[in-house]
């Protein structure tokens, strides 16, 4: 609803976009007219709750174009039992539903790869600050992790580009830009891992950094408590108290963290998909909104907002795996 708000008050007109600066008057005036903009807001918000709904109403010369379940007719329109439709896309001319498709592999990798190395690392390092509490090695990570987290994406991209692919470039033999597949006319999609490695270590420094912090302090709050104690007074090794009493309960608030990151990567990997060229969901979002292509940016936020709900719900469900006192009989 936001967003779609959003749109009627920012200046500019998706049909003019369509058409170019030269477009006639009534050629727009026609445009607007077919894609419903001449209507009054709420009309049109309405239009799009019907559309999105699985439930409503279907022109009656649109029926063939739209899976459904005729209900009753009633005039022009048909009221049914149908598929959530996103539209089209102004500028692309192509389903919505098609045009996120495509791009959310390459994000979706982009940030699982991401989350998988900061979540991976944050712990490692979390658990081996809190073991080291006040020494240089804790000191040291908790410089970097200062860092990471105020180090904004778009900055860490340059950076990491300039001192990869730039100076270190020779060695490193890592490309500037490029996406996961590239495309040979005579050979088709052909996998490029190492196109991977910049902008997924890039997207993942912010979340390692909080993750380590959690970690870290989540740890030592364990660490401090009477189970563990009791744990060594009764001659278990360091090893068996971390691992196997301190870590599992000390997870909870990175589950969550980390969660929520990976849900963000999907919608926030914009700046790191424009410097090094890689095709995902960030850049559809960014062209839809230079070119006012609301089917899109509407399509995108609520494929992002299904992946937080979905995500929440998996993230449940590792509670009760990694601490038993949250389980449900």
């Amino acid at each position: 609803t936001v967003v779609f708000l959003l749109f009627t008050v920012l200046p500019g007109d998706p049909a003019r976009m369509m058409l170019g600066q030269r477009a006639d008057q009534e050629s727009i005036d026609e445009i607007k007219g077919e894609l419903g903009l001449n209507l009054s807001v709420g009309a049109q918000y309405v239009n799009f709750l019907n559309d999105l709904s699985p439930i409503g109403t279907i022109p009656v010369g649109k029926t063939e174009t739209v899976s459904h379940i005729q209900l009753f007719e009633s005039g022009d329109k048909v009221f049914a039992l149908k598929s959530p439709d996103l539209r089209k896309s102004f500028q692309l001319n192509r389903p919505v539903s098609d045009v996120l498709l495509d791009a959310l592999p390459g994000t979706a990798v982009l940030a699982l790869i991401s989350m998988t190395f900061a979540t991976i690392l944050g712990i490692l390092f979390g658990i081996l600050g809190a073991l080291k509490q006040g020494l240089w090695v804790d000191r040291s990570l908790m410089v970097i992790s200062i860092f990471g987290m105020s180090l904004p994406s778009f900055v860490a991209a340059i950076l990491v580009v300039w001192v990869f692919a730039f100076l270190l470039g020779h060695i490193t033999c890592l490309p500037v830009t490029g996406s996961l597949y590239y495309v040979d006319e005579f050979n088709g999609p052909r996998l490029v891992l190492k196109n991977l490695i910049l902008p997924a270590f890039t997207l993942g420094i912010r979340p390692l950094a909080i993750i380590m912090q959690l970690t870290r302090n989540s740890m030592l709050d364990v660490l401090s408590q009477d189970f563990v104690r009791t744990a060594k007074a009764k001659g278990l090794s360091q090893r068996t108290v971390v691992m196997k009493h301190a870590v599992r309960n000390a997870l909870n608030p990175v589950i969550t963290a980390a969660s929520g990151w990976l849900a963000s990567l999907l919608a926030g990997a914009v700046f790191v998909e424009i410097v090094f060229g890689w095709q995902g969901l960030g850049l559809v979002i960014l062209n839809a909104l230079n070119t006012y292509d609301i089917p899109v940016v509407m399509g995108a936020v609520l494929m992002v907002s299904s992946v937080f709900v979905v995500v929440n719900l998996l993230v449940d469900v590792l509670y009760g795996i990694f601490d038993p006192r949250v389980r449900i009989q």
